[in-house]
């Protein structure tokens, strides 16, 4: 049976990666499905692979959520789920981050993601559920992940606050913090291509499970999030990440 018939569902950067996967899952569960993107090409070959809607936005600049609220409330009216899961992930060590550097991942991964659901909270429904997608970069204090880092531990700031907020309208507001994933985004870390498997051969031994995780496994816990099933979860983060942050040190 699907579990999401009828509802109609927004995924930020669903053009790729993981918001991809979540926009396949949600469809396959009923949902009638927005993607967003900024790459106009890839936003295109998403919406016809999956038989979704495709509108360009860019959630740094506020102007373009604006179109973006106008273009779903004319063609779909309200909303029922909202999966933040577009950011980005760029690695410095302090001494030399740039203000460029910091700037950039702030204003896309916090106040683009604040203001995206600032901007659509009248076009969402009483007991809406609102998804984060953040990161285990928010707990594990991996090296040159600073400003990546706190970005991703301001969005689970946000996800308590607007949790106790949204409750008077029973909008549900939770968190997925993946850990790491095969995705596209392995190669947009400037990084060398020994340096990222290198990393991957590190990793794939501190994780439980000794593996990396596919962009669907996290699809299914955000379509879980998005349903009936977590009725009563909000606040929460689930973290997804094969075991890595419960890890032994020894």
């Amino acid at each position: 049976m699907k579990n999401l018939e009828n509802k109609v569902a927004i995924v930020t950067g669903g053009n790729s990666g993981i918001g991809f996967a979540a926009a396949e899952e949600l469809s396959a569960q009923g949902a009638k499905v927005i993607i967003t993107g900024r790459n106009e090409q890839s936003l295109a070959d998403a919406e016809s692979q999956l038989n979704v809607t495709g509108i360009r936005a860019d959630q740094t600049d506020l102007k373009s959520l604006d179109s973006l609220v106008e273009q779903v409330s004319a063609k779909f009216g309200k909303v029922d789920i909202l999966f933040l899961n577009a950011g980005i992930a760029a690695f410095a060590p302090v001494e030399s981050a740039t203000e460029e550097h910091y700037d950039s991942i702030m204003n896309a991964n916090v106040k683009g993601v604040y203001f995206t659901v600032q901007k659509l909270l009248p076009i969402l429904n009483d007991g809406a559920s609102i998804i984060f997608n953040t990161s285990i970069n928010a707990h594990v204090g991996m090296p040159n992940s600073s400003v990546y880092a706190a970005s991703k531990a301001a969005v689970l700031s946000l996800n308590k606050v607007f949790a106790t907020e949204l409750a008077p309208r029973k909008i549900r507001v939770n968190a997925v913090s993946p850990g790491p994933v095969e995705t596209p985004l392995y190669g947009k870390l400037g990084l060398a291509k020994e340096e990222v498997e290198g990393f991957g051969a590190v990793l794939g031994e501190k994780i439980l499970l000794k593996r990396f995780g596919q962009a669907a496994e996290i699809a299914k816990t955000v379509s879980f999030l998005a349903s009936d099933d977590s009725s009563f979860i909000t606040g929460s983060e689930i973290v997804v990440d094969g075991g890595l942050t419960v890890n032994s040190v020894v």
